[in-house]
């Protein structure tokens, strides 16, 4: 009888170590690989830092489109501005331009 109670002993000591260890062990693959875990932040730090990346060259693109805007506006056109448009659009160029040709690669 005392046998049993010491071997009973020892495998409910035994149990709660393994369950503890466990739950700790679950606990803590999630902390590093979950939804929102260790792993997780990393990417989305990465992530950031190629969206803020892009963000400001954007940012740099619209500027120098609005300048680009800016000088085809009616109220103080550009004439250089509006002479390289109007080639583009219709096509033309002046006798006086050198054109080349040049194959596509």
């Amino acid at each position: 009888m005392v046998s049993r109670r010491r071997v009973r002993g020892i495998l409910t000591a035994l149990g709660l170590y393994v369950v503890a260890g466990a739950l700790i062990s679950y606990f803590g693959f999630h902390a590093f690989n979950g939804q929102r875990g260790l792993h997780a932040r990393h990417q989305i730090d990465l992530q950031m830092t190629e969206l803020t990346a892009d963000l400001e060259r954007l940012k740099a693109e619209r500027v120098q489109w609005e300048r680009r805007v800016a000088l085809l506006r009616p109220d103080r056109i550009d004439p250089d501005m509006l002479d390289e448009q109007a080639r583009i659009l219709l096509n033309l160029a002046h006798p006086n331009d050198l054109v080349m040709m040049v194959k596509p690669r």
